[in-house]
């Protein structure tokens, strides 16, 4: 599995863990993860936010409330391209994306992938077509095509797609299983932090009773299974797994 750092998303940490340090703007990293499967395919968790935040930062909030709350910083090398190119893989080489949820920074490059097929909550993609919220132009193309999911399961061996809805209906979260490493929950955005943890920090969420719920689950996971909770924007967190092109097994 590598970690693939995809630039930072500018906000006030209130709109993150509201009451920790609010005020403060805070620089949120916004990753994706690669997974080589044993079965030789390649799968996505989550895409980042849109590689037109290079060059124009503003490419999906202007005009909107949203546009000095939310600020993509990227860099040329941010390209979720040029990551995966490092790599040695190219988009065509992507045969399976999960989406734990489809805000702009979690599908935001969904259109490079077109021989992949998206997993989503049915649920939730219901919820996100036509919203506002979820800028479709990144993710509801006709082109692509998702196979939409009922629940938790195993999508393969060591990959199960767990519900933790809360910051939006259906969420998902996503257990990955490595021989080497151990388990890793990728929480999406279900965890943004550990100051959520830490300080019961559940009103920058869009159903604070839910998130608090799924948090404690993934917490009740990570205990009785061993495994690593891989927060969804945690700046303190990142500097502390490596990223790719270093990899975890």
């Amino acid at each position: 599995m590598y970690i693939i750092p995809l630039g930072t998303c500018n906000c006030p940490y209130e709109v993150v863990a509201p009451g920790v340090s609010d005020g403060n703007l805070v620089k949120l990293p916004v990753p994706s993860y690669l997974i080589k499967l044993d079965n030789g395919k390649n799968l996505l968790i989550d895409t980042g936010m849109s590689r037109l935040h290079i060059t124009d930062p503003l490419a999906t909030w202007r005009g909107t409330e949203m546009v000095d709350v939310l600020v993509p910083e990227m860099q040329p090398e941010d390209n979720l391209e040029v990551r995966l190119a490092e790599l040695d893989v190219r988009p065509t080489d992507i045969d399976y994306v999960i989406n734990t949820h489809l805000h702009f920074d979690h599908a935001g490059n969904n259109d490079l992938f077109q021989r992949a097929t998206f997993f989503v909550q049915r649920e939730h993609y219901d919820f996100a077509k036509d919203n506002g919220r979820f800028p479709n132009q990144y993710w509801n193309l006709p082109k692509l095509k998702h196979e939409l999911l009922d629940g938790e399961m195993e999508l393969f061996p060591g990959i199960e797609v767990l519900l933790t809805p809360g910051h939006a209906p259906a969420h998902e979260s996503v257990m990955v299983r490595l021989p080497e490493t151990g388990n890793m929950v990728v929480c999406g955005d279900a965890v943004y932090t550990q100051d959520n943890l830490d300080h019961a920090s559940w009103g920058g969420q869009a159903d604070p009773e839910a998130a608090a719920e799924s948090a404690a689950k993934l917490q009740r996971i990570a205990q009785e299974q061993s495994a690593t909770l891989l927060f969804g924007h945690d700046p303190v967190q990142a500097k502390q797994f490596h990223r790719s092109p270093q990899s975890y097994r």
